[in-house]
């Protein structure tokens, strides 16, 4: 359908407050996540892409065309670079039926052929049915449906995703997620995903570029960024809840000074370690005494939907992060009693190695 070629992005934008600086690429049937807390410069990064915004330095290809280019001043019109681009509000026109909407984004010299392409792309999407419908008749899983027919009738050769699911209830995402995944296989197009949603960019993604107050880390496969991240804003944005401040000791182990506790650890210690990491998780009840065992006094106990949470003063303290959180399945808790203190092991394995 498409001859499909890589987004490659490198660039750099000063705006108040901070300085966004980013680069990846992604390649043809991939989709990449852009990750990170509010306001670090996601959707900036994807105005940047599109051509709403203009970076101060960089380049952005796609295939062999120039998008952007600050040194040899080619700066291509949103027009004419060929890029998708899904708004967080659908960006639907509120006065035109879906019909409409979808024939707008059609590239065909005749009426009838727009009309004709845009009545395919509405079947594609299964939003038929609803073509004499305006924006505020439909559903919100509807609009996002008609918005990316829409988004594909330009025939794109990169698609960006602005939060596309932001908008829905949480029972209608499961389905539109699928769609959506099954949607970009088939057109073997790079796509651009925005999220601060790391549940939505384990199961959509292929690879993530985390970003923290605009700075881009590398990008890097979705599965090693949850299972083995590098740095404390990447554990952090992949769901750590325990971190603390570490040191390498002559000894081959570490210690975390915000827990108290000396730690053998199964990685290789890094180059720039800066702290230690666990997942909630991966805090558990200790039986006896041992290799990373240490008392804890439970400070809270927060029942939650399908497990509890466990809140555990350390020998470091009980703020900030030497509190230590753990999360255990409801049983597992109730077989313990409800202690005042609580034994618990880290697992040599289980200790992310952050810089």
């Amino acid at each position: 359908m498409h001859d499909n070629a890589a987004l490659s992005v490198s660039i750099r934008k000063r705006l108040p407050g901070f300085t966004l600086d980013v680069a990846f690429t992604a390649s043809p049937q991939e989709t990449l996540a852009l990750l990170g807390a509010s306001g670090c410069g996601k959707s900036l990064t994807l105005q940047c892409i599109a051509g709403i915004l203009r970076p101060d330095s960089g380049s952005i290809t796609l295939g062999a065309q120039v998008l952007f280019d600050s040194e040899k001043g080619i700066n291509l019109s949103p027009q004419r670079r060929r890029v998708g681009y899904m708004f967080q509000n659908y960006a639907l026109f509120p006065n035109m039926t879906v019909l409409q909407n979808v024939a707008a984004g059609v590239r065909a010299p005749s009426r009838d052929e727009k009309i004709a392409a845009a009545k395919c792309w509405i079947e594609t999407v299964r939003a038929g049915g609803l073509e004499n419908r305006r924006p505020l008749e439909l559903s919100g899983g509807e609009r996002q449906r008609v918005a990316l027919a829409r988004m594909l009738a330009s025939e794109p050769k990169a698609i960006l995703l602005d939060e596309p699911f932001s908008a829905l209830d949480d029972y209608l995402r499961w389905q539109l997620e699928l769609e959506l995944s099954d949607t970009l296989r088939k057109l073997g197009l790079p796509s651009v995903f925005v999220s601060h949603s790391r549940d939505e960019v384990y199961r959509l993604s292929d690879k993530v570029c985390v970003l923290d107050r605009g700075r881009g880390e590398a990008a890097r496969d979705v599965r090693s960024l949850f299972h083995a991240p590098e740095t404390l804003s990447a554990a952090l944005i992949s769901g750590c809840k325990n971190y603390s401040r570490a040191e390498a000791l002559p000894s081959g182990k570490i210690y975390a000074p915000d827990w108290g506790a000396e730690l053998t650890v199964a990685d290789k210690i890094p180059d720039g370690l800066r702290y230690v990491g666990v997942r909630a998780h991966f805090v558990r009840p200790a039986e006896a005494e041992g290799e990373n065992v240490f008392d804890c006094e439970v400070e809270r106990v927060v029942d939650d939907v399908f497990g509890t949470v466990i809140m555990l003063k350390t020998a470091g303290g009980d703020t900030g992060y030497s509190l230590l959180r753990a999360e255990m399945q409801k049983e597992t808790w109730n077989s313990l009693n409800s202690p005042e203190k609580l034994r618990i092991r880290l697992a040599p394995r289980d200790i992310m190695l952050l810089r």
